[in-house]
């Protein structure tokens, strides 16, 4: 499921832009989606959906699961980075400790999806 993205520059007033940013920060979302929410209902449809795969085979299922599973592998790779790259003296701060278990349950989570695909 490793999306692409492509950044999008635009240039607005500064009040509205100010406006757009205060209300995505109110309503908890990021500036981002919303603006992703926007550009795809502005396009009436034609953009197709990134959260509709396709399920109907078996091997399609199989596929969605080796993608999610390389997105895990990079996702406990850059957990791993943290950790490595902690300084000593963050080495006792919460965030050390909760990125290491992050891991375990990421080693756990790929482990038992493995089992899915061949």
């Amino acid at each position: 499921m490793g999306t692409a993205l492509t950044q999008v520059k635009v240039s607005v007033n500064p009040v509205i832009a100010s406006a757009f940013k205060g209300a995505c920060a109110s309503a908890n979302v990021s500036m981002a989606a919303e603006l992703s929410r926007f550009m795809t209902d502005y396009a009436k449809g034609t953009v197709i959906r990134r959260y509709a795969p396709d399920y109907t085979t078996r091997r399609k299922r199989r596929d969605i699961v080796k993608r999610i599973l390389n997105e895990l592998e990079e996702i406990k790779a850059a957990e791993e980075r943290l950790v490595d790259n902690a300084p000593e003296n963050l080495q006792v701060a919460p965030i050390y400790e909760v990125a290491a278990d992050y891991i375990d349950v990421l080693d756990e989570a790929i482990e038992l999806l493995s089992v899915m695909v061949p």
